[in-house]
């Protein structure tokens, strides 16, 4: 079997969810980066791969998968054990809108192609940027709260990691990064603490990748 590559950016928190997965998994896998400030995920090289320009991708061999959330179910079917999802059909429901809440709600209305068009065709200034930043991290984290002190334990969803904390702590990364206040949202933090405990979280963070700090 061919080994796995793992196309990301170091600060790419999609990216960032696959590495976590993949540690939790034990799972091997090389790194190839590409910068998406220098807007290297949309050289023709890389959109022969991945059509739609984003990272990340994982690739094993000639197949090619894209957008996390289909990665992370796959590594998860690849690889039961350990599970990332709970046992009945009800609870993993509840982990998958834990992450769907992140991948769906909040993700893809901070991430960099969104602020830079804010930027660009609508001149917002830095401020209002942050403004926007903190409104919809902070829309998707209240409501993420509240289930977390319904279903959590020592993280997220029970007490062990599951899918959900392969989302949560990404986005609490980009949240500390766009200095949101965190006060408000107590359960969210612990559950990323107990989490950045973990080697398979510490090793995933975007600060001990091969290509930190580029762009």
């Amino acid at each position: 079997m061919s080994k796995l590559v793992l196309h990301g950016y170091w600060r790419s928190s999609a990216a960032y969810r696959v590495r976590i997965a993949l540690n939790l998994k034990g799972v091997a896998y090389d790194q190839v980066s590409h910068d998406l400030r220098a807007g290297e995920q949309r050289s023709p090289d890389y959109l022969a791969i991945a059509p739609h320009g984003l990272v990340p991708a994982l690739q094993q061999g000639n197949t090619v998968l894209i957008e996390s959330p289909a990665i992370l179910e796959w590594i998860e079917a690849k690889w039961p054990l350990p599970a990332l999802l709970p046992g009945s059909a009800e609870d993993m429901a509840i982990v998958r809108a834990m992450a769907a809440l992140i991948a769906c709600d909040v993700h893809p209305l901070n991430n960099l192609r969104v602020l830079n068009d804010l930027r660009t065709r609508f001149q917002a200034s830095k401020d209002q940027v942050q403004h926007w930043v903190h409104h919809w991290i902070g829309e998707g984290f209240t409501a993420l709260e509240k289930m977390i002190a319904q279903h959590g334990g020592a993280f997220a969803f029970g007490d062990a990691p599951t899918m959900a904390d392969c989302y949560i702590v990404p986005q609490l990364y980009n949240a500390q990064r766009f200095k949101l206040d965190l006060s408000p949202f107590p359960r969210i933090v612990a559950a990323g603490e107990a989490a950045g405990q973990l080697s398979a979280f510490k090793a995933a963070h975007p600060d001990v990748q091969a290509d930190a700090g580029q762009g």
